[in-house]
C-alpha cells in the first residue's frame, strides 16, 4: 500500500537522491514521484520488488490450478450427465432459447453476488 506520504514531485528525487534511496530501503515501502502534480513513476527496493513478483507469480499458479481443477469438475459433470442420459440436444430451433436461459441465470449470480 502507498503511504500519502511517499508522494514527492520528481524535482525533489532528483535534488535528494540518496536520501529518498535510504528511506525506500528503510521503510521498504515504494515513493511516488510526480510530474505536474501527476503520479508517474513509483520507485521500491529491489527485496521488496522481486518478493511481490514472487507472490503475484505465486498467486497466478494458485488461480490456475483452482481454474484446472474446476474445469476438471466440469469435465467430470459433463462425462457422468452423458453416461446416465441427463442431457437434452439442442438444434438452431432451440439454441436460442438455451442461451437465453444461460444469460439469465448469470445475472441472476450477478445479483446474488452485489446483494450484501
Amino acid at each position: 500500500m502507498i503511504n500519502l506520504e511517499n508522494i514527492h514531485p520528481l524535482t525533489d528525487f532528483k535534488r535528494n537522491v540518496k536520501q529518498f534511496i535510504e528511506q525506500i530501503k528503510a521503510t521498504k515501502s515504494p515513493l511516488v514521484l510526480t510530474v505536474n502534480g501527476k503520479a508517474e513513476i513509483v520507485i521500491q527496493d529491489a527485496s521488496s520488488f522481486q518478493e511481490m513478483m514472487r507472490r503475484l507469480e505465486s498467486s497466478e499458479a494458485q488461480v490456475q490450478k483452482l481454474k484446472l481443477e474446476a474445469l476438471q469438475r466440469d469435465i467430470a459433470l459433463g462425462v457422468e450427465q452423458l453416461q446416465n442420459g441427463k442431457f437434452k440436444e439442442y438444434d438452431d430451433e432451440s439454441l436460442p432459447s438455451l442461451l437465453q436461459t444461460i444469460k439469465e441465470r448469470g445475472r441472476r449470480k450477478l445479483d446474488q453476488k452485489q446483494v450484501p
